[in-house]
């Protein structure tokens, strides 16, 4: 992993978006990426440079399931160590209790649905990460570790 100047590590960034809507939460079904094709995610990216977490979460609501966001709308539920194919991140988890429009699959060429599932009752394909992050916020939990001892995406 690379070492930033004060020999300290420099983990990738993710900002994920929780939408909940009759005990429901919003998944996209990866597809045609190059990463765990065939299983639920949430909408979810990288943070890019200059950005807030808050800000790429808001980018990647409208970029992956066409909403848009006002910041006051979100709330940091869960922050993550995650460490995946020998990759350090660092996950930031927000759910959103408003938004403008309608969810839908917002970007068709990487997503092949957005399903809105039972966290109670999760299918066996969604992201091991991510089935762990909405065990974690449902238990209460602010912060989580995975990838670390043997659970891997």
């Amino acid at each position: 992993m690379p070492e930033s100047a004060f020999g300290s590590a420099m983990p990738h960034i993710a900002a994920y978006v929780i939408f909940r809507k009759e005990g429901k939460v919003a998944f996209v079904m990866r597809a045609n990426t190059s990463w765990m094709n065939g299983y639920y995610g949430l909408p979810s990216g990288k943070v890019e440079n200059d950005e807030t977490f808050t800000q790429a979460a808001i980018r990647e609501a409208k970029e992956e399931v066409g909403v848009n966001i006002n910041p006051e709308d979100l709330k940091c539920v869960l922050i993550a160590h995650r460490k995946s194919k020998d990759i350090n991140w660092v996950d930031a988890c927000f759910e959103a209790s408003n938004w403008d429009g309608g969810l839908t699959n917002a970007e068709p060429h990487i997503h092949s649905e957005l399903a809105w599932l039972d966290p109670n009752n999760l299918p066996e394909n969604v992201i091991p990460s991510v089935r762990h992050y909405i065990g974690q916020i449902s238990a209460g939990n602010s912060y989580t570790e995975f990838g670390w001892v043997g659970e891997r995406d």
